[in-house]
């Protein structure tokens, strides 16, 4: 083999013994430790479609990483391998993040039906209503019960409406051969409040709740997936249990104390070391949590990357807490020097907010009594990354070596 830059990391031995995907949240075992009540309740409602007959609607209700969308593709399988060569259920699974219109979960859900590829619905360009009749008149060909889980469902609502959601609840009154059912999996309670009453009503026929982990069951979790993945030798005493300490903090997230393990163990890997110790773990946890920044200030609006360049400069100066009044003053000296249109103080004090609700800056309301209200403002992200990930934007490269003008008010 030729000497390229990989041979470095080319590895004579590798910690993983097996599919490092089965450390991925998309996995599904053979068994979902501390489910069995969730799937037990589930099968018992689903099991009137392999008689012939609609199950109730379902709401799948739970934080993410409880195991929601697991326990029903688990279900999925079962429906299939209970049918297997009779043809009387059609499961179908959709992921509303990726599929987040009504013209799109309508075609999706058509398209499984059809298939003559020149017949197929396309991916733009019908009315709604021809979707939908093209759907009804395809599901209906045979008896059968169809059961649609729509993972996500709040996101659908959020960005579509609830159109479509109306439209699949209501489809039993327009089919004469088979039967649809609705499974929503949502990790926003909340979503139910922007529902049509008809389609609340119609789609919480049954409500499930998935409780948060604790560290004990994510130990289980962790235990049966390593088992598949790692030699008894690999993992130090330590590693399990701290990663599903690290993960029960927060919300008992299985896929966070999964993703821990899983790159815990790629960072020892690479350092060619031969066994994962705590340190590798602690490692893992700033990694992650530096992607997550990263994803979320590189998604930014530019408006929203102005301004916490604009808390970021101020910050590299040593202004120590920053007021919205002196922020605004920074952000249109930004404006001006990126050739930017300049929003008003009322529109930048929301995305100021919008900021501190994703945890990249914090903004503490401070009183003056009579001398009125203003928010103290600081980042809570590393100052440095957060920098050099604005600066890859185009516009705000510009302003790699700027300094700035504007001298803030000492309060």
């Amino acid at each position: 083999m030729q000497d390229t830059i990989f041979q470095q990391y080319i590895r004579t031995k590798s910690v993983f013994k097996g599919d490092r995907d089965v450390l991925r949240p998309s996995y599904i075992p053979d068994f979902l430790p501390h489910r069995e009540e969730q799937i037990q309740q589930l099968a018992s409602i689903l099991v009137t479609a392999l008689e012939g007959e609609r199950p109730s609607n379902v709401l799948l209700f739970g934080k993410t990483g409880t195991g929601k969308t697991a326990s029903m593709k688990y279900i999925g399988k079962e429906i299939e391998r209970a049918d297997s060569g009779l043809n009387k259920v059609q499961f179908i699974y959709m992921n509303c993040e990726v599929v987040d219109t009504q013209y799109g979960v309508l075609q999706n859900i058509g398209n499984r039906f059809i298939e003559n590829f020149e017949e197929r619905i396309p991916f733009t360009g019908w009315s709604t209503e021809r979707v939908y009749n093209i759907l009804r008149e395809k599901i209906d060909d045979e008896k059968r019960v169809i059961v649609i889980a729509l993972d996500e469902i709040d996101q659908l609502v959020a960005k579509s409406g609830d159109d479509v959601l109306y439209h699949l609840c209501r489809i039993n009154d327009d089919l004469k051969n088979a039967k649809v059912s609705v499974i929503g999996i949502s990790n926003d309670l909340r979503f139910m409040e922007f529902l049509d009453p008809r389609v609340k009503s119609s789609l919480s026929e049954e409500k499930m709740v998935f409780p948060p982990y604790n560290a004990e069951q994510l130990k289980d979790i962790l235990q049966q997936r390593s088992k598949l993945v790692f030699e008894d030798s690999v993992l130090e005493s330590s590693v399990i249990p701290l990663c599903a300490a690290l993960a029960a903090q927060e919300h008992g997230d299985a896929r966070r104390a999964l993703d821990l393990l899983r790159v815990a163990a790629e960072i020892a890997e690479r350092n060619h070391a031969p066994v994962v110790t705590e340190s590798d773990v602690v490692k893992a946890k700033n990694k992650i949590e530096l992607d997550c920044v990263t994803e979320a200030i590189r998604t930014l609006p530019l408006q929203s990357k102005l301004v916490l360049m604009g808390v970021l400069m101020n910050h590299d100066r040593g202004d120590g807490k920053l007021t919205t009044g002196d922020l605004y003053e920074t952000y249109k000296e930004l404006c001006q020097s990126t050739s930017m249109a300049i929003l008003t103080q009322r529109r930048i004090t929301d995305l100021i907010s919008e900021l501190d609700m994703l945890g990249i800056i914090h903004a503490r309301v401070k009183s003056f009594g009579r001398g009125g209200r203003t928010k103290e403002i600081e980042p809570s992200v590393p100052v440095v990354e957060a920098r050099k990930i604005l600066e890859e934007d185009e516009i705000l490269s510009q302003l790699r070596n700027y300094k700035l003008r504007y001298q803030t008010t000492l309060m």
